[in-house]
């Protein structure tokens, strides 16, 4: 019981600690380049940078999470734009960061394996199996 009291009180620390940097950068002068950045939303220029199954990682983050998720976008627009994240980002890396700091998205699972040359999931497979043992 206590874990959880405790990991509680860590996530509601750093939600805290990140809504304090970004109202703090908000508070902060704006760049003379704005009206390049007025044009292309934060959302838009991450969504650019992403690779393979980034997009549906961040879909689901922003379902599940969606303040938190605005603000991890805004950092990630930021360090984007400093030029400190340069490469994509694929969907790995998305959940990981995501789960680094407390938020546990869920993700869709489907298995699918090999029969008869072709793929299938593994509850048809099985289905499949279970229809023909019992006949």
């Amino acid at each position: 019981m206590s874990d959880d009291s405790e990991l509680e009180r860590l996530k509601a620390k750093r939600l805290a600690e990140m809504q304090k940097n970004i109202s703090s950068q908000n508070d902060s002068d704006i760049p003379p380049e704005s009206s390049e950045q007025s044009s292309e939303s934060p959302r838009d220029l991450l969504v650019k940078k992403l690779g393979f199954r980034g997009l549906e990682v961040l879909e689901n983050a922003e379902f599940q999470f969606p303040n938190e998720t605005k603000m991890i976008i805004q950092k990630l627009f930021e360090l984007i734009k400093t030029g400190e994240i340069n490469e994509t980002i694929d969907g790995g890396q998305l959940l990981t960061l995501f789960r680094s700091i407390g938020l546990n998205i869920r993700m869709a699972t489907k298995i699918n394996v090999e029969q008869d040359g072709k793929f299938v999931s593994l509850s048809d497979k099985l289905s499949n199996q279970s229809s023909d043992s019992s006949d």
